[in-house]
């Protein structure tokens, strides 16, 4: 049997919301080992003028716990 968890990681990127998931996974996995997935529940942009500025994630990263 395994146990996983999930957190909830907020994660910007100037570049896409490509950028942004894989910002959200590595800052994750500085502190989190085993991760299994990552679902992103909202995206957003910023917008200055009729440029979006930059890109951002909430995303739900799921790990599997060591037993």
């Amino acid at each position: 049997m395994s146990i996983v968890k999930v957190i909830e990681v907020i994660a910007s990127s100037n570049e896409s919301f490509d950028d942004a998931t894989r910002n959200a996974v590595i800052e994750a996995s500085k502190s989190v080992k085993n991760i299994k997935s990552v679902y992103v529940k909202e995206m957003n942009a910023n917008v200055t003028g009729d440029r979006i500025v930059s890109f951002a994630v909430n995303a739900k990263i799921s790990f599997e716990l060591e037993s």
